[in-house]
């Protein structure tokens, strides 16, 4: 038995409006047991003395590419499997060390990756996913370039694709079907054009009404829900309106659109630290000029999205959608994201926000009993002052996942 007494902690996970000084919490076997203002005896615990510290759950990053190991998506499926596999391992950990103990993957990571963290194989954030996105013809994920004929199955056993070509909605059903089996959580469609693919402009729609909904409809056969990359109002209003749940970027939202996807129960993940260092990185690692030249057109309006977002009461949850070299920018979406919104619906948004939409609400993203003891310790007050969840984990001296720490520097 395992017993860790965290004593004097200012509780941080955004269920209540402020921080909560002068707490104590206890953590048994990997799950939070009891937490309280006042002092908990446990004579078998370990006492840690945290004198202030704030103490927050396990950061959520609910938008990731753990396979996009290179910033070129179509060179990153050329690449051998074995290969990803360990670039994706160093990934994931460095994601851990920045505090972020459970990210969702949006296209690519398999369930291989999945079982290698369950059987402790590889240090890593507890992982989820819809396995391989799913793309139309020279959609977002189709990286074949105007005059690449290449056979679209060639990539879709490759570790380094984040996406399957299909087409028609009877194509459509089996790769869902296929993904569910294979272990996908839930599923995702590229319902729009992309940055970084070759064929496709932002304002391309991709697939059919009833492309869309026949994905709905298998999602919704297995328990589970679509999520959708979608930049345009025209698309994310006609996805939400064929019942897709997680809209993810948005950056070209209407206030109008806005309301429809709150009333429809929906919710957006933005992700405007990718475009950002897109735009200052991209070409120097290697992306092609085709997509440097897209960037624009979605970067600008990101920021203003987060406050039509804010007015009509749509939930958000954190996102970082980063590729290649880029991943190490993972926690300055706090910082963006803390140009427009209050510190705390910027901390919820990675924290109570982002469990309910990896569907573990209770569990994860609260510091409260019977949750997994996912757990990071910050030096100085977030709320204050946001950067201090970002640098890599420099303002983390302690960070603990399922009740076991990770890393440990408060000589305790």
């Amino acid at each position: 038995m395992t017993m860790i007494l965290f004593q004097n902690a200012t509780l941080l996970d955004g269920s209540a409006d402020t921080a909560l000084p002068g707490h104590h919490v206890l953590v048994e076997n990997g799950e939070i047991r009891e937490v309280s203002d006042r002092p908990i005896t446990a004579a078998s615990a370990r006492a840690v003395d945290l004198a202030g510290r704030t103490l927050m759950p396990g950061l959520i990053d609910c938008h990731v590419h753990v396979i996009a190991t290179m910033a070129d998506l179509g060179a990153n499926a050329e690449l051998p499997n074995t290969l990803v596999a360990l670039r994706s391992a160093r990934i994931m950990r460095e994601m851990l060390m920045r505090g972020f103990t459970t990210v969702r993957d949006l296209g690519g990571a398999d369930h291989g990756l999945v079982m290698a963290i369950e059987e402790g194989m590889i240090e890593a954030p507890r992982l989820v996913i819809c396995g391989k996105a799913l793309s139309q013809t020279g959609g977002h994920t189709d990286y074949r370039g105007r005059f690449h004929h290449r056979d679209v199955e060639y990539y879709g056993d490759k570790a380094g694709t984040l996406g399957r070509v299909v087409d028609g909605v009877d194509a459509v059903r089996r790769v869902a079907r296929e993904e569910i089996k294979a272990g996908a959580q839930f599923i995702k469609i590229m319902a729009n054009g992309g940055v970084s693919s070759p064929t496709d402009p932002i304002a391309f729609l991709g697939f059919s009404n009833d492309e869309l909904r026949a994905a709905v409809e298998e999602a919704r056969n297995a328990q589970t829900y679509v999520s959708a990359h979608l930049y345009t109002d025209e698309a994310i209003r006609r996805a939400v309106e064929c019942g897709v749940i997680s809209v993810e970027h948005g950056n070209l939202i209407t206030p109008e659109t806005a309301r429809l996807v709150k009333e429809r129960g929906a919710y957006v993940v933005p992700t405007n630290v990718t475009f950002d260092y897109l735009a200052k990185e991209g070409a120097s690692l290697g992306l092609p000029p085709a997509s440097v030249e897209k960037i624009e057109a979605v970067r600008g309006q990101g920021m203003e999205a987060l406050q039509i977002l804010r007015d009509a009461g749509v939930m958000m949850a954190y996102g970082s959608d980063l590729l290649g070299e880029m991943h190490r920018h993972q926690s300055d979406e706090f910082i963006l994201r803390g140009q427009v919104l209050p510190a705390m619906e910027v901390i919820r948004s990675a924290t109570v926000n982002a469990a309910k939409v990896v569907r573990q609400e209770g569990r994860l993203g609260v510091i409260a009993p019977g949750a997994h003891a996912d757990l990071v310790v910050v030096d100085g007050d977030p709320l204050a002052d946001l950067s201090l969840l970002t640098g890599q984990g420099r303002h983390m001296p302690a960070i603990l996942k399922a009740g076991r720490f990770v890393k440990n520097e408060l000589n305790a």
